[in-house]
């Protein structure tokens, strides 16, 4: 899992530039399914079809796209002043390098005088190292993408950190469960689909569900958790397992579904726990609510500090995802 995440985390990808990850995951998944496709938005289909009759469609998904910054203007001195791409958390931004989709590496850094309770995204640059606008501007273009740079590092036990997790680690899930499948003859249709622009609205999950028309859905994504100091009170925590997620700020998850996976991470000995998120939201509430609707459900893997440039996992919580997809498959 840590090899296939790491190889997952150093390919960037903003919000509506996932071309680059989406190439990587079909070399990676292509092996294991039947057929690939991209469809108009930029959503990765993959998918190993049944040989049963009266055929279900299960649509596994994650969001491939990240987190970042876009250009909007070059001082004269040759700062690069950038806005969010989805929801950025500047303090935890603020001094970070950061590198961009034509690989200029710079550190993105609040104006000088500016304090943290004053952090906003007009009060940002990025330095390249340049000393005018005309020799940043050989580098660097308006609308171009910065993306805090990525890495990823074991941690004691099978705890990881870096960027970005979120939701890397959904891919990799993903990936794992399709490697697993692979030679399996299923009664029922697998899709795997990677999604875009997902930290900006849900965007992408929405037309792919569509398209597929899926009969069940499961979502990966990660959660917050209850188990750093000082955090909201919450049930899930790092290393006890997969997140069965029953509602989010978005979604109140299909309860034919969350019975199907508590029943069959119980009888499997799978361990789980159950996540109510009182903010945020996921694919799980787009796919639900596409063409006639979907009985969708979420596998959530908990992270804490997320997106910040050191989010970080239990690996454990991700292996137990791929047991229990494994596990409600061959229960449906």
């Amino acid at each position: 899992m840590y090899n296939t995440l790491k190889t997952l985390c150093l390919v960037s990808s903003v919000s509506g530039r996932e071309e680059a990850i989406r190439e990587k995951i079909k070399e990676m998944i292509a092996p294991f399914t039947d057929e690939c496709t991209v469809d108009n938005l930029g959503n990765l289909i993959a998918v190993k079809h049944g040989t049963g009759k009266d055929k279900k469609k299960l649509m596994l998904c994650a969001h491939m796209d990240e987190i970042g910054f876009i250009v909007t203007f070059i001082e004269e001195n040759g700062a690069v002043r950038v806005s969010n791409v989805g929801g950025i958390n500047l303090v935890a931004s603020s001094c970070s390098q950061v590198i961009s989709e034509r690989g200029v590496r710079g550190v993105l850094v609040p104006e000088s005088g500016v304090k943290a309770a004053d952090f906003a995204p007009d009060k940002f640059l990025v330095d390249i190292g340049t000393k005018s606008k005309k020799e940043t501007e050989k580098k660097v273009r308006i609308g171009d993408f910065f993306v805090v740079t990525p890495s990823l590092s074991r941690l004691c036990g099978k705890r990881v950190c870096g960027r970005p997790i979120d939701d890397r680690i959904g891919c990799a899930v993903m990936i794992k469960t399709a490697e697993r499948l692979a030679s399996e003859k299923l009664k029922d249709d697998i899709y795997y689909v990677f999604s875009v622009q997902e930290e900006v609205g849900c965007r992408g999950s929405k037309p792919a569900a569509f398209a597929v028309a899926p009969d069940y859905a499961l979502v990966y994504d990660v959660t917050g958790t209850g188990d750093t100091i000082g955090a909201k009170p919450m049930e899930c925590s790092l290393g006890k397992g997969a997140a069965i997620k029953i509602k989010d700020s978005s979604v109140i998850c299909s309860a034919e579904v969350v019975d199907m996976l508590k029943c069959a991470a119980e009888e499997n000995d799978i361990p789980c726990q159950l996540e109510i998120l009182t903010y945020g939201g996921t694919d799980t509430s787009s796919i639900q609510m596409s063409g006639f609707g979907t009985r969708a459900g979420a596998l959530s893997i908990p992270a804490r500090y997320i997106h910040s440039g050191v989010e970080t996992i239990d690996l454990s919580d991700a292996e137990a995802c791929v047991s229990l997809t494994l596990a409600f498959i061959k229960k449906l």
